[in-house]
């Protein structure tokens, strides 16, 4: 019987491991926030369904990643140059309703260099959460300044499963492989200073052979830049001059071709993969442009970021100015300032600032459901298993039916402070607190 209960054992282990779903990136396998995996949790609290958490040295709100066996986070050892800044909540105590500082300290406390600030990449076993290893580079030049919510490791890591690639907000950017020995790195200040008003948030991406940055930093440099992921070397940078963002760039693969979509000061554009070239564009001005595109059926839906902003549905493939021509429908208002949206199943689903969630039909843009849910909303929604999950600044995180009427199926809690969008893997919720790594499920 023993005999035959390890057998059993390890079959059902070896069934969990090979139908895990590698999340190799913020936003997941597609960058849309939308896992194929059934079976995900429902319930959890500090002291239920928790597989395991783990201690992460330093701080950051950066989102883990996960390939095969291993789940990787960055962090921030030391403190660099914070200040206080616009905040979600208005009109009340931001703190009182969850908005705090990083490390969970008051708004409005400005903190100042460390004698010794350095970069973390930290590998933890998937399933036990042990740590693997951890690699450290010390923090190279001036600090740039940044929001008090987050510091210089803000930016997520991305995998190709050979090398994991991570950026911090000074311009180091490193390549590493999956035993943590550093295969190449670089400072892309040789370009101009890493700098952008309340710092760097947009994460690298990875597209077949290269590594992909949106750095659009106004001045003195803001580009597009592709490196070998290899080796480093850049294979292409394309300048747009006076643009800033705060964004993520999404690749859109549809029949026609490819192209990577930006959201920027400028509005949102397409550029070619082979060069960064611009190939369209919808001009539209923004001061903090932060979300990131997603599609579903060859449109791309969007959008733009700051104070209940507009979103789209864009069709890809056009030429110059297409807001006439390749614009499906565009909603003027309500679309959340930080977090980004997802489509699910025809449906548009997102959460805005101060906990007001609304779900849209995706055909035309027209609402379905709006309900004030409650909390403050930094980090993405993301879903799977008919599941909707919205993960508040205080720790708690709605789990909502997907579908067209607003049910909330549970409300969850930990004590920890979550802006990172957390990730999917093995039937498991990876939650990401500013120092604390959290795998919800069996």
């Amino acid at each position: 019987m023993r005999r035959i209960s390890l057998c059993v054992l390890l079959t059902l282990s070896l069934t969990t491991a090979a139908s895990a779903e590698n999340w190799p990136n913020w936003r997941g396998p597609t960058s849309t926030g939308v896992s194929t995996e059934t079976g995900l949790p429902l319930k959890w609290s500090d002291t239920e369904n928790i597989a395991w958490k783990a201690q992460i040295r330093g701080l950051g709100i950066s989102s883990p990643i996960v390939w095969g066996d291993r789940v990787f986070v960055t962090s921030q050892v030391g403190t660099g140059i914070a200040r206080s800044g616009p905040r979600l909540v208005q009109g009340g105590d931001p703190a009182e309703a969850g908005e705090r500082a990083l490390g969970g300290a008051a708004t409005g406390v400005v903190a100042t260099r460390s004698a010794e600030t350095s970069f973390l990449v930290t590998a933890f076993d998937r399933n036990s959460g042990r740590q693997l290893w951890e690699y450290e580079a010390a923090a190279e030049g001036n600090l740039p300044e940044v929001h008090e919510k987050h510091n210089l490791a803000t930016p997520s890591p991305v995998t190709d499963g050979q090398r994991v690639y991570a950026l911090f907000g000074t311009g180091q950017l490193v390549a590493l492989d999956m035993s943590g020995k550093a295969m190449w790195k670089r400072n892309l200040s040789e370009y101009g200073a890493f700098n952008v008003n309340w710092g760097h948030g947009g994460s690298p991406i990875v597209y077949k052979d290269m590594v992909i940055l949106q750095l659009y930093h106004a001045s003195p440099a803001s580009y597009l830049l592709a490196v070998d992921s290899a080796t480093g070397v850049t294979k292409w940078k394309a300048d747009r001059a006076g643009a800033t963002s705060y964004s993520t760039p999404f690749v859109m693969e549809y029949p026609g071709g490819v192209e990577l979509v930006v959201n920027s000061s400028e509005g949102m554009s397409g550029h070619s993969m082979a060069n960064g070239e611009l190939l369209w564009y919808i001009n539209e001005t923004n001061r903090f442009p932060i979300p990131v595109a997603t599609q579903k059926d060859g449109i791309i839906f969007a959008s733009r970021g700051y104070r209940s902003g507009p979103y789209m549905a864009i069709k890809p493939g056009g030429k110059g100015d297409v807001a006439a021509s390749h614009v499906v429908w565009k909603v003027e208002t309500g679309a959340p300032y930080i977090s980004s949206i997802i489509e699910h199943n025809g449906l548009i689903y997102m959460m805005g600032d101060v906990g007001v969630a609304n779900v849209v039909d995706a055909t035309n843009g027209q609402r379905v459901w709006q309900e004030r849910l409650g909390g403050v909303y930094s980090a993405s929604p993301i879903a799977g298993d008919g599941k909707v999950y919205f993960f508040s600044e205080n720790g708690e995180t709605l789990v909502l039916s997907a579908g067209r009427a607003p049910d909330v199926l549970s409300r969850n809690k930990l004590n920890a402070r979550i802006l990172g969008t957390p990730a999917i893997s093995g039937g498991r919720l990876f939650i990401r607190s500013d120092n604390t790594l959290f795998a919800i499920g069996k």
